[in-house]
Order: C-alpha cells, then sequence, then structure tokens
C-alpha cells in the first residue's frame, strides 16, 4: 500500500546548506550564521573548491565554519541522509553556487552530494535557491538557469542593493543574505 501521507516537518526547520567555489564564502559563513541565530537545523556541505575559496578570502578555517552547523557531511558520501528523499528538509541552499555547481543541478548530473541533495529537492518539490556569483552571464549559464528554474528551483543572485544605504560590506552581505532566507519564510531583519 502507498502512503499519501504528506511528510511530517521536523519540530525545528531543517535546512541543508552548500557552499561551492565561486568566489564570496561570507555568504555561506553569514547564511550559517543567521540559521544558527534563528535555531534553524543545518547540514552542510563544502565543496572541494569552497575550502579553497575560504582560504582565499576569509580568515575562517574549515573548522570554524564546520563548527557553526548541526550536522556535516563530506561532499563525496552520496549515502549521507540529505542524499535521500525521505530525509525530510525544509529546503536547501547553495550559497555562493558555482556556475559548474549550476550546470550539474540543472543537467540531473549527480556526481557528488551537493549536486545529488539539489536532485532530492527538486524532485520532493522542496525549495531549492541558488545564490549564483558570477558576472558576467553566457547564453550556458542563462539556459541553465532557465532549465533548473522550470524545475522548481529559486536563482537568486548575490547582486547587493543600494536602496538600503549600506555602509560597509558587512551591511550588502547582511542585505543578500535576508533576501535569500526569506525565501525560506525566515526574517532575519537585515533588510
Amino acid at each position: 500500500m502507498i502512503n499519501d501521507a504528506p511528510h511530517h516537518p521536523t519540530p525545528r526547520k531543517r535546512i541543508v546548506v552548500a557552499m561551492t567555489g565561486s568566489t564570496g564564502a561570507c555568504l555561506g559563513i553569514k547564511v550559517l550564521t543567521a540559521l544558527r541565530r534563528l535555531n534553524v537545523e543545518t547540514h552542510l556541505v563544502l565543496s572541494h573548491w569552497a575550502l579553497a575559496t575560504i582560504k582565499y578570502e576569509t580568515d575562517y578555517t574549515p573548522a570554524n565554519i564546520k563548527a557553526l552547523a548541526d550536522h556535516v557531511w563530506s561532499n563525496h558520501d552520496q549515502a549521507a541522509p540529505i542524499s535521500s528523499g525521505s530525509f525530510y528538509a525544509d529546503g536547501m541552499i547553495i550559497i555562493p553556487c558555482s556556475m559548474k555547481t549550476l550546470a550539474a543541478v540543472s543537467s540531473g548530473h549527480c556526481e557528488d552530494l551537493i549536486s545529488r541533495a539539489a536532485d532530492v529537492m527538486l524532485k520532493e518539490r522542496r525549495r531549492l535557491v541558488l545564490a549564483v556569483r558570477e558576472t558576467p552571464l553566457s547564453g550556458i549559464h542563462l539556459r541553465n538557469m532557465m532549465t533548473v528554474t522550470r524545475a522548481g528551483a529559486i536563482i537568486c543572485p548575490q547582486m547587493p542593493a543600494f536602496y538600503t544605504r549600506p555602509s560597509s560590506i558587512d551591511d550588502l552581505v547582511d542585505q543578500m543574505v535576508g533576501r535569500c532566507l526569506d525565501l525560506f519564510g525566515l526574517d532575519t531583519g537585515d533588510f
């Protein structure tokens, strides 16, 4: 007999956070910090190139960033719970999202845990936010964005808003992260 009962959400919101090698490591770090403050259960996956970008762009160590998450999974571990639709999550954000990761999600090519977890979000009709960070964009990038959007994902490009009259880079980062988390119904109060 097929169980048609809807998935019951966990008592706390649960969000998968993936960081890839695109520039903007501070955005992923700020997402983890905000989700911790909002008491959201986080499941973190860092790509190989995210680790390199973190080292290049920030003073954080991978251990510092992993400590911000409730659970950390290796990007090579396709047996991790988040790779299955039976693991309930309220959604997933890939921030920053490289064009390589966008292409993998767009094509359904699940070569690692990040692309597999994103594929699960799409097939289960759960929230998937791709915070892309690239400029300029090629026709291939735009086509991949249209493909994932049609599949149910949300493209949330990391573009600063100046109507907030930011006075620092932190203000810009807070606003961009606030916009992303608003897509999950989370109010950070940062924009």
